[in-house]
């Protein structure tokens, strides 16, 4: 049975809030999961969801199937993912694009609200560098959330798609993107 909107009130400062990130992809799905009390983020879990090669039709059910079950065992309340952006291969962007919607999918199938950001707002949010390359989203990713050791890269992406949505997508700066456009997946003047 979907739960209400945690949009539709204004939880207190220092109530609980269970975020989602995801980074779809078509072979593996980071998900990551953490706690938003005020201004404190607390790791709950992270993980991969691969995909058998083959039959796409089999392979975003896997994605879905992973993800229903990963909201189903932590009850998030929100979910934040990663935006998808034309790259070179047309063909490798329709696919992660479909992966990217039923990764949507599961989340609407619960009835919880999706917010999605660019790979340079989620970057700037975790790193301070909407430029950063991945190695230091993943060892800032360990150091915010008090991590033994470095996350995988997909549950690394996906866990910092969950702290850019935690701090109101503006993370460490706000990133102002009024007089910006999009130009192969970056924000250009």
């Amino acid at each position: 049975m979907p739960r209400p909107s945690p949009i539709t009130h204004h939880p207190s400062p220092n109530s609980r809030t269970r975020i989602l990130g995801i980074d779809p992809g078509l072979t593996v799905t980071g998900y990551g999961i953490l706690d938003r009390q005020g201004n404190r983020l607390s790791y709950v879990a992270s993980g991969r969801i691969r995909t058998p090669a083959g039959d796409l039709a089999l392979r975003l059910k896997t994605i879905l199937d992973g993800l229903r079950e990963v909201i189903g065992e932590h009850r998030p309340a929100q979910v934040a993912l990663e935006k998808v952006f034309v790259n070179v291969n047309p063909q490798s962007t329709l696919l992660l694009g479909q992966a990217r919607g039923t990764a949507i999918c599961a989340a609407v199938m619960h009835g919880l609200p999706v917010a999605e950001y660019t790979a340079l707002q989620v970057k700037q949010a975790v790193v301070g560098n909407g430029h950063a390359q991945k190695r230091q989203v993943q060892e800032m990713v360990r150091r915010l959330l008090k991590l033994a050791g470095d996350p995988s890269p997909d549950a690394a992406d996906a866990l910092a798609c969950a702290i850019c949505h935690a701090h109101g997508g503006q993370g460490l700066g706000r990133l102002a993107t009024a007089g910006y456009r999009m130009k192969r997946g970056r924000l250009v003047k």
